[in-house]
């Protein structure tokens, strides 16, 4: 899962308690027709088993045939399709047709409860009815929507009021549309009072997404697209007096405002040091610099003060506003400064068409009115501890996955790790950890199984936002703990197949507890000791099967589901992650600190997607190894295949293999070993090498050059893939290679070819000859002729099981060393004459433990991870086995390495 953006704001119906039976009636009919012109069949996403209901809006039209298909809606086509799809991949992608109060409905007719409030935009959430009654006065009294430039009453009134409320010495008031709008003219006022240009703010502030709200904006991400910040904005640690002090004392002549936010809301709930506003106003002050304090998320009582600069005592200079003051229903934006801020220039010539429009101001006035009436404020103060106070409890009880509570009042945000190791074993959730998406799951998962919306905060990943309206009882809170609760258990028991099943499709079954694992295993963090090695290894899912095997809670899934979840939601995000982590120790007292890196695509999709997106992802990979301390960067399955065997990362900067070299030797020893345990004579055997013009096949041909009886050289699965021209070149380049070891062959194909050479020593006649011999077959494709062979080495690039029960002679042996498997599931579970052998797999020094599993027995890995091991403990720093043709005395280099440092053949 990648960096997610906010969501836009939702498109509500209006409420129904008001309309008549007639205008009833048609919305009813509008839905029924926009249902059931979608198309059908979206399964529904399975539920908690117990969740207490929230209070009831209404039946939603009862639709049949199921929920319409996402990705036809508007929104996918026409609005925002970048994000749809991500709504759609992280199960965010709901349909919401009613709202009131703290409750959703979604077009399946499912309630929801809503602790996010469009991050503090709706006061008293959905359509509360003093908002609608406040602009259905003005529609009664027919005063002027829009009439500028007049003297506005509803502005007037509306700016008297706030001045009357906020922090003492504030005089002014100019109005916008938006929170963004908001900093914009703060901006202004700020530079056109000082005459200076710069613009101090805070590292992980957020203030918009326009072009200076967000040059202030602490983020480089946002940032960079626009070619951001723009000149004159610089960025300070967020709560770090000294810093304001050493930036004012530097450049406060140049510096016309700092801008901060008493909480940093999309920063992750940050909650400055008590005197942090204080001093900052006493530094400014000094220096003559404007103090803007944006509480457009702070302010108008989320924190349980209506402003949460009061709480420090501090009126700024200038105090920006919005979210809030529009009541849920209307945008509205203001912007209060005082006597040393106004200038003749900013108030002449900044305007804005829409900013003080009676409807707004309004809904402001009656927002206001009903923020200071009664005790609301002393309920969210009393409600907000509550809740944090149950949310302390719980980060308390499993402080290695729950970081940190933060905030006041009803914004609050609950941190989790980013570290694997929070969790007992290795699991999809210790990766998401480690790439800061374990909040993201979470709120996938209480939407999906509680229906409880809540959200991440943008500039804070980790952290989840708890925001709900002012209005939110403390039975509702109790709620969200109590499903936080629930959810916290399946993290504990590293259940990643629970917290995913609603993204997986449709079960018979929810999924149980995965086996109870063993701590400790898979965990390791580099020493720092310049003796230790240090590599990294570049893995993928083979198939969608692999992840039950890295992740054990996985094998609750059916097939069609683990398929699903791995083409819907791992392969579109992109995202890298740090699978596993291991120290290798050598036999000779070497140790090697090693990661392993995975890309979220299939085999088959490193052959489908476009080369540019996947080279562009491994080299990714690449990178992320190098910066991360890795010396020899390992290519794992087809990143080897799709980079040409790695000649297209040659350019990074740190040194590469594919692991084919020990590959190829482990193959060559792993058939002579099986040959002998099944009483197979090489010498005299006929055996094929399927795959033989790749880098794998092309070097084992030319060893078995030397070792067998009859060669059998098969290019390609596919009879289309290759020319025999390709093959007779191969053979002619490998018998001229082989040349003084074929003296030395013990097979009778080596003294065969030693007897043609005496005869004809050009290639190409000696290859025709060992062709018309029978000595040599060239096959484009696999066909029936395998059924003449006593053994088939498979080491193709293709993720298809194409090798079956009738090309199988009775009695052969099948070395498979293709990841996935080229053998078809219907040869092992018929045909037990046919002796099949997992090639590649490669036993660790001492019996050590990856700590995780790729399909193999414990303290096993396959053949080009362990030479990139190999190659760690060397201190290797050059590259390895890359491109199509091996080096000979590359493959010799890594075979004394094997036992040297104790790495041996799995038989």
């Amino acid at each position: 899962m990648s960096t997610r953006p906010s969501p836009p704001d939702a498109d509500v119906a209006p409420p129904t308690t008001d309309l008549s039976p007639s205008d009833k009636r048609a919305l009813l009919a509008r839905l029924l027709a926009e249902r059931a012109a979608a198309p059908q069949g979206a399964p529904a996403s399975p539920t908690a088993s117990t969740r207490a209901a929230p209070a009831s809006i209404g039946p939603a039209p009862a639709l049949a045939g199921g929920a319409p298909a996402r990705a036809q809606h508007p929104f996918h086509e026409h609005v925002n399709p970048h994000l749809g799809r991500l709504l759609r991949r992280v199960g965010l992608d709901k349909r919401f047709v009613r709202g009131r109060g703290s409750t959703l409905l979604d077009d399946e007719g499912k309630e929801y409860l809503d602790f996010i409030a469009m991050y503090g935009a709706l006061p008293f959430g959905y359509h509360p009815p003093e908002i609608w009654e406040a602009l259905r006065a003005v529609e009664l009294s027919g005063e002027p929507s829009f009439a500028q430039p007049s003297l506005l009453d509803a502005a007037g009134e509306l700016a008297r009021r706030l001045i009357a409320l906020a922090p003492e010495g504030l005089r002014y008031v100019t109005f916008t549309n938006s929170g963004a709008e908001s900093v914009e003219a703060g901006l202004k006022i700020a530079r056109a009072a000082t005459g200076r240009r710069r613009i101090l703010s805070t590292l992980g502030g957020f203030h918009g997404k326009t072009l200076g709200a967000l040059s202030a904006t602490g983020r480089r991400t946002y940032q960079e697209p626009f070619g951001l910040p723009v000149e004159g904005f610089d960025h300070i640690p967020y709560g770090d007096v000294r810093a304001l002090d050493e930036a004012l004392v530097q450049h406060g002549h140049e510096i016309a405002a700092f801008l901060v936010e008493p909480i940093q809301g999309e920063g992750g709930v940050v909650v400055p040091p008590a005197d942090y506003l204080r001093r900052a106003r006493d530094l400014c002050t000094r220096h003559g610099v404007l103090l803007i304090v944006d509480e457009i998320q702070t302010g108008l009582g989320r924190t349980g003060r209506l402003f949460a600069c009061e709480e420090a005592g501090v009126s700024p200079d200038v105090l920006l506003l919005a979210k809030a003051l529009g009541g849920g229903l209307v945008p509205i934006g203001a912007v209060l400064f005082n006597e040393a801020a106004a200038t003749e220039d900013f108030a002449l010539k900044h305007s804005s068409t829409f900013a003080g429009g009676a409807l707004a101001c309004r809904v402001g006035l009656r927002t206001l009115e009903l923020l200071t009436e009664g005790d609301l404020l002393a309920r969210v103060i009393e409600n907000g501890a509550h809740l944090k106070g149950r949310l302390t409890a719980l980060q308390q009880r499993y402080p290695e996955l729950i970081t940190a509570v933060r905030g006041r009042g009803f914004l609050l945000g609950v941190e989790w790790s980013d570290r694997a190791d929070a969790f007992d074993r290795r699991c999809l959730l210790g990766c998401m950890a480690e790439t800061e998406d374990l909040a993201i799951a979470v709120c996938s998962y209480l939407l999906n199984e509680h229906r409880i919306r809540v959200m991440t905060t943008l500039n804070g990943e980790r952290v989840l936002r708890i925001e709900p309206p002012l209005t939110a009882t403390r039975a509702e809170c109790d709620r969200v703990v109590g499903a936080l609760e629930e959810t916290v258990a399946h993290l504990r028991a590293c259940n990643s197949a629970r917290i995913f099943a609603h993204l997986a499709g449709p079960s018979v079954a929810t999924p149980t507890p995965p086996p109870a694992p063993t701590p400790g295993r898979g965990f390791a963090r580099p020493s720092g000791d310049p003796a230790e090695g240090r590599w990294a290894f570049i893995t993928h899912p083979t198939h969608a099967g692999t992840l039950a095997h890295f992740d054990p809670s996985f094998t609750a899934f059916s097939p069609a589901q683990l398929q699903r979840f791995q083409d819907d939601v791992l392969q579109e995000s992109d995202e890298l992650s740090i699978l596993a982590t291991m120290r290798v120790a050598s036999r000779t007292g070497a140790v090697a600190y090693g990661e392993f890196i995975h890309i979220p695509y299939s085999a088959e999709a490193l052959t489908r997607l476009p080369l540019d997106r996947t080279v562009k992802t491994i080299r990714k990979a690449v990178a992320l190894a190098r910066d991360r301390g890795a010396r020899i960067v390992g290519l794992g399955a087809f990143t080897s295949i799709v980079t040409r065997n790695g000649l297209l990362l040659r350019d990074l900067g740190v040194a590469l293999t594919t692991g084919n070299s020990y590959t190829v030797v482990a193959t060559i020893e792993g058939l002579r070993s099986a040959a002998q345990r099944r009483g197979l004579d090489l010498g005299s055997a006929a055996v094929a090498v399927v795959g033989a013009t790749g880098s794998i096949g092309r070097a084992v041909a030319s060893l078995l050059l030397e070792e067998v009886g009859r060669l059998f050289l098969i290019s390609s699965p596919d009879p289309m893939g290759e020319r025999r021209e390709r093959l007779e070149q191969l053979c002619r380049e490998i018998v001229a290679e082989a040349g003084p070891r074929l003296a030395r062959g013990r097979g009778e194909l080596a003294r065969c070819v030693a007897e043609l050479s005496a005869r004809t020593p050009d290639p190409s006649e000696l290859v025709a000859a060992l062709v018309d011999q029978g000595r040599l077959t060239l096959g484009a494709g696999v066909d029936d002729r395998l059924a003449e062979v006593d053994g088939v080495i498979t080491a193709t690039s293709s993720p298809e099981k194409f090798l079956r029960s009738r090309h199988l002679k009775q009695g052969a042996l099948v070395y498979d060393t293709s990841e996935p498997s080229n053998v078809d599931d219907e040869v092992r579970a018929t045909r037990p004459d046919v002796a099949l052998v997992d090639g590649g797999v490669i036993r660790l020094p001492g019996g050590q433990d990856v700590g995780f599993s790729f399909g193999l027995p414990p303290g096993a890995v396959y053949a080009c991870m362990a030479e990139t091991m190999m190659l760690g403990l060397e201190h290797r720093s050059e590259h390895g086995s890359l491109g199509g043709h091996l080096s000979e005395d590359f493959l010799r280099y890594v075979r004394e390495l094997a036992p040297r440092h104790g790495f041996t053949l799995d038989r």
